[in-house]
């Protein structure tokens, strides 16, 4: 069992600890939220566009709801394993935490190396729907006329190809944040453990 003048050195430690680990969890939460905002309004406002991508762009929204409901949920989870200084729920934090690094650092990477398929795939659909295109309101041909009143496809395609390679930055960028609530759990967790710290 450590001292009593060795356990009044790390509290102040273990206190910072905590305090910088509980500013990180609150932004981490906030990032859950802005992802759901987004996801909601892909589906409400975008998803007709999404269609002209893929059919399995469609899904894209409902990724972006489920991340960052995963987020608040895990933030959240992080929050009570600071406050309550439990160990084993830290290390269990952190090993969350290390798994969504993981498929955000995949996502990021994925998404820059298939940033010309998608470039592609939009140009192949949007002729197809131009083919296809009635006034009856079918939804592709609502997307058209929507894309055509922006000025012309060119720009539209000179859009997703350059905001691709930002959004697979800011990935990798989130994905990178990651590390430090990693870290910051990790060594939470450690200095609790090998100081016995009490919740007074």
């Amino acid at each position: 069992m450590a001292s009593p003048s060795r356990r009044l050195q790390t509290k102040p430690v273990i206190t910072c600890f905590k305090s910088v680990l509980l500013i990180y969890t609150f932004i981490f939460w906030i990032t859950g939220i802005v992802l759901l905002a987004i996801g909601t309004w892909g589906k409400v406002s975008l998803e007709n566009y999404f269609s002209l991508l893929n059919e399995k762009a469609t899904n894209v929204p409902f990724v972006l709801i489920g991340t960052g409901t995963v987020i608040i949920l895990l933030g959240t989870f992080g929050c009570i394993a600071t406050c309550r200084a439990s160990a084993w729920m830290l290390k269990l934090y952190a090993m969350f935490l290390t798994l969504i690094f993981l498929v955000e650092l995949v996502a990021a990477i994925v998404g820059f190396v298939f940033r010309h398929e998608i470039k592609n795939n939009f140009q192949s659909n949007y002729k197809m729907a131009l083919r296809q295109y009635n006034a009856t309101g079918d939804y592709r041909s609502a997307v058209v006329d929507k894309i055509q009143k922006t000025g012309c496809f060119v720009k539209v395609i000179a859009i997703i190809e350059s905001e691709m390679g930002v959004v697979a930055g800011i990935s990798f960028g989130v994905a990178c944040f990651q590390l430090i609530g990693i870290f910051l759990a990790y060594c939470l967790s450690r200095a609790i453990t090998n100081n016995q710290y009490e919740i007074v």
